[in-house]
């Protein structure tokens, strides 16, 4: 008889996100008459930029030519996107990444749910809390998570790592062995970063602990301050501990496109085995490739026009996100990210439940944002809003906030 893999019956229902969106569709097709202002998921609304464009069109007509067709590429990406990603993204930074360390993807998302397939299923995980759901939820899928417990919220065999205002959102180093550590800088949902010091105590812990760093860096675009680190590369021994993920996605506007890359350094080995070796030969029997219309696409973030034209738009989201921040302070929250991420993080008011503030914003005054315990038992009492709105609707949320009772 055919049996089920019953760790999925321990997630929760549905996802966060899609949790919301039912929220918010029952809500307007009972008021339809309301203009509804989303600033929850995170998805980007400037479209692709010119350049960008250009590149797509030139590579279709490509597509179109027995001479210039392209069939199946190869899985770990074309050598051309490669070649910049390591010259722009890392040895302009003083960076030394080799191009077969360079995985492209179609999503970070993927890769972070997917790397867990590498390691046993009796490694210990550690996850910060609040927390991107997919690296909970993917372990909890492969087993690794033990049982839910209803009084604290957590799995019993996950180690939480607290990230809060009474921590400064660092969390500390764990007390037990862990074995996967995940971190995402600047993090996702709370907007706050950490510091090189700051990261150099994760890699000498790993170092110590034979651990693995999980860090994704899909955010690192909108970094202003000079002393946070675009890449975990960038401080000493990382190589040695860690696996960095990046994404188009925010970066270039690519959540409709799809495309992103995984860094697996060939220093970096578990019990005498390189990992980027097992990810090659995982990519290779179960990915087939980013497209290579998408692929160029990808490239031409790294011209000139590129640069300039992306730049631009992660300005004007930096600006909505200076918007927001400013917005809700002269309202009388207490916030905290929104400067070198795109997310602002926000206590609620008078200890209000998360989706009970869910529910005010969007019945009172008609937006939508996340419920800080959609991330996880940490993330109570927070709330988070985006800056991937338009301008207007930015501007016209704060306002519609600031005469909230």
């Amino acid at each position: 008889m055919v049996k089920i893999n019953k760790n999925y019956l321990k997630l929760q229902d549905s996802y966060l996100f899609s949790t919301v969106a039912k929220k918010v569709s029952e809500f307007s097709e009972k008021n339809p008459d309301k203009k509804v202002i989303k600033l929850g998921i995170g998805d980007v609304t400037l479209p692709i930029v010119p350049a960008v464009v250009e590149s797509m069109k030139k590579a279709t007509d490509e597509m179109g030519r027995k001479e210039s067709f392209k069939g199946y590429g190869p899985e770990q990406g074309y050598d051309f996107l490669r070649e910049k990603i390591v010259e722009y993204d890392y040895k302009r930074r003083g960076v030394n990444i080799e191009k077969d360390e360079i995985f492209v993807s179609d999503g970070a998302k993927c890769d972070t749910g997917n790397i867990q397939e590498l390691f046993d299923e009796n490694n210990v995980i550690a996850i910060t809390d609040p927390v991107y759901p997919v690296y909970l939820d993917t372990n909890v899928m492969a087993g690794r998570a033990g049982e839910y417990e209803e009084r604290t919220g957590k799995f019993n065999k996950i180690v939480y790592m607290s990230v809060n205002a009474e921590n400064n959102f660092e969390p500390e180093l764990p007390k037990e062995q862990v074995d996967l550590i995940y971190l995402c800088f600047p993090n996702n949902p709370t907007g706050t970063v950490l510091k090189k010091a700051e990261l150099k105590k994760w890699i000498d812990y790993a170092k110590d602990n034979k651990a693995i760093i999980l860090f994704d860096s899909a955010y690192e675009r909108f970094i202003v301050e000079d002393d946070v680190p675009h890449s975990i590369y960038e401080v000493e021994g990382a190589k040695e501990v860690a696996i960095e993920f990046r994404s188009f996605s925010k970066t270039a506007g690519f959540t409709g496109l799809r495309c992103a890359y995984t860094v697996v350094p060939k220093e970096l080995q578990v019990e005498g085995i390189q990992l980027n070796k097992l990810w090659n030969r995982r990519q290779t029997t179960k990915f087939n490739g980013v497209s290579y219309v998408t692929q160029r696409a990808a490239e031409a973030v790294y011209s000139e026009e590129g640069q300039k034209q992306v730049k631009e738009n992660i300005e004007y989201y930096q600006e909505n996100a200076k918007i927001i921040r400013d917005g809700l302070v002269n309202a009388g929250y207490t916030v905290y990210g929104g400067i070198n991420s795109p997310y602002i993080w926000l206590k609620t008011p008078n200890n209000m439940k998360s989706w009970d503030f869910f529910d005010k914003l969007l019945n009172d005054v008609n937006i939508v944002g996340t419920p800080g315990s959609g991330f996880g038992p940490s993330g109570e009492g927070y709330f988070r809003l985006t800056a991937f709105g338009s301008r207007e609707n930015t501007i016209e949320a704060m306002e519609r906030i600031k005469k909230m009772n």
